[in-house]
């Protein structure tokens, strides 16, 4: 006997109530559904649907006795939840190694992103307090490079006064 748009969608209603209730997977759920939306004949739907309750599931009615030990009852898996490394941290590093090419104009953000980098991480306990003391680092060598420098020019331009 050949299948109406109704039975077609009743068995569509089957197969999305199965797939809710966790009996289908994802790509099993959507070859049905394909399936039943292409099906000519009752037979077809029938075929589909058959290894899913066609109503509501009766729940049990009775309790245990005796409560399950806990020794028995399964752990839930907790994964540690994975530890990311600071930006800012990262950041101070980058500023730091590129402080020679700049010519030290990035000295003084890798110092300022250090400190910030170095609080954060002692707050939410990240990763990256090397890459923020390498970054503190370089930038304070940067500074105190430039510092060196302008000292030396005043001195040898009062020298020659």
């Amino acid at each position: 006997m050949r299948a109406s748009h109704a039975d077609r969608e009743r068995a569509v209603d089957v197969l999305k109530a199965g797939f809710a209730e966790g009996r289908l997977l994802q790509p099993e759920y959507e070859q049905r559904i394909t399936r039943a939306y292409k099906a000519q004949t009752h037979a077809e739907l029938q075929m589909l649907v058959a290894d899913l309750p066609q109503g509501p599931v009766p729940q049990a009615q009775f309790m245990p006795q005796r409560p399950v030990p806990a020794t028995f009852m399964p752990m839930p898996m907790q994964m540690p939840m994975p530890v990311h490394t600071n930006s800012s941290a990262t950041g101070a590093l980058v500023c730091g190694i590129m402080t020679p090419v700049t010519w030290g104009l990035t000295a003084i953000p890798a110092v300022i992103l250090g400190h910030k980098a170095r609080a954060e991480i002692r707050r939410t306990g990240e990763r990256g307090d090397g890459q923020a003391i390498t970054g503190l680092v370089l930038g304070w060598l940067g500074i105190g490079g430039w510092a060196l420098f302008i000292l030396v020019t005043i001195l040898v331009a009062a020298t020659n006064l």
